[in-house]
């Protein structure tokens, strides 16, 4: 069995890992913390692990992560991994950090779009991006694993087979993408608050959403193959009164004249040793993906140009599945071992 602490455990995406952790035939959760000052026991927290744990929140101590774990997921806010991840590589612990820290291999980009001094060069030199649907080899010798965000993931992966065989103008691409309202968090806001977003449909963060950055930074490696021109989109995130999912719909200008029955081999090609890709007929809906480690996507041609539909769950394939994801692959067991499909 393979020890597991779950740093920062109070949250949607920790809830999420949790479940899978407590399911996984190969993995022993055996230490959460919390930065609430009473210790509350994690069935307390989330009462949905009613009678499935006894495990109280600890304050966050690396020597005590150190001596109960392999291996940390990291829930933290962005910024604290920062403290976090460095402290706990010298001891040994290898770590999957789904905050933003680690995914920008730019400290200035990462400066500009956080706000922060990046204070882990090496780290961040270091860490492997973990999508496993691009990075599956680099995955298993890591010891810090870079957790995709939920945007990112649908963006990337709806995008990733287009971009890899030069099919598309790489500023011609348009993202609009909706979550649902736990994509947020669970701290409570005042956007987030039911009476604000409920009966209601609202873009944020216009051309500022810090997940720009890191969809124009994948997907330009994932093409730099073919050609050494990196990719600029433009993303539009809206919040949608719903619990979970993303869906994404997104524009593209194709190089050359393509068939829709064309993209859509290329899609089945390109992921066909994929295990947790479905390339659909129809088109994707948010239900369908729900609760699941599903990446639903299909392809169109309309009016000359690519649109692309894409939907994910944001707190399982968008964060804690995928970070089960790649624990699997760390420890070479198969890739969907514990996972909700």
């Amino acid at each position: 069995m393979i020890d597991v602490a779950i740093v920062g455990a109070t949250g949607y995406t920790a809830l999420e890992l949790a479940r899978m952790i407590l399911n996984h035939p190969q993995a022993r959760l055996t230490l959460a913390t919390s930065r609430q000052e009473d210790r509350p026991r994690l069935d307390t927290v989330h009462p949905s692990l009613a009678r499935r744990t006894t495990l109280s929140c600890e304050p966050y101590d690396p020597d005590r992560v150190a001596e109960l774990a392999q291996v940390a997921f990291l829930g933290l806010p962005h910024t604290a991994s920062l403290e976090a991840v460095p402290d706990l590589r010298r001891r040994g612990v290898r770590v999957i950090d789904l905050s933003a820290d680690y995914r920008l291999k730019c400290a200035e980009t990462y400066h500009d779009w956080y706000g922060h001094v990046h204070t882990d060069p090496a780290g961040l030199a270091e860490a492997v991006y973990g999508l496993p649907e691009l990075f599956r080899e680099r995955i298993p010798t890591a010891n810090l694993i870079a957790n995709p965000g939920c945007y990112t993931s649908t963006a990337i992966l709806a995008l990733a087979p287009l971009v890899a065989e030069d099919k598309i103008d790489r500023r011609s691409i348009i993202i609009d993408a909706k979550s649902g309202v736990s994509g947020a968090g669970r701290t409570p806001k005042l956007t987030t608050h039911f009476p604000e977003c409920n009966e209601s449909l609202a873009a944020y963060n216009v051309g500022r959403h810090r997940h720009t950055p890191e969809i124009d930074q994948i997907l330009s490696e994932v093409g730099c193959s073919r050609r050494n021109e990196p990719v600029e989109v433009i993303f539009t995130p809206h919040l949608v009164p719903m619990d979970r999912g993303i869906l994404a719909t997104i524009y593209a200008q194709p190089l050359a004249s393509e068939s829709e029955a064309d993209l859509m081999d290329l899609y089945r090609s390109f992921y066909r040793h994929c295990p947790c890709v479905r390339v659909t007929s129809g088109l994707p809906a948010t239900k369908d993906s729900a609760h699941t480690n599903w990446f639903d996507v299909t392809v169109r041609i309309v009016r000359g140009r690519i649109v692309v539909l894409a939907a994910l769950d944001n707190l399982i394939k968008g964060a804690a599945g995928v970070a089960i994801q790649n624990f699997n692959l760390m420890h070479h067991l198969p890739e969907t071992t514990g996972i909700p499909l």
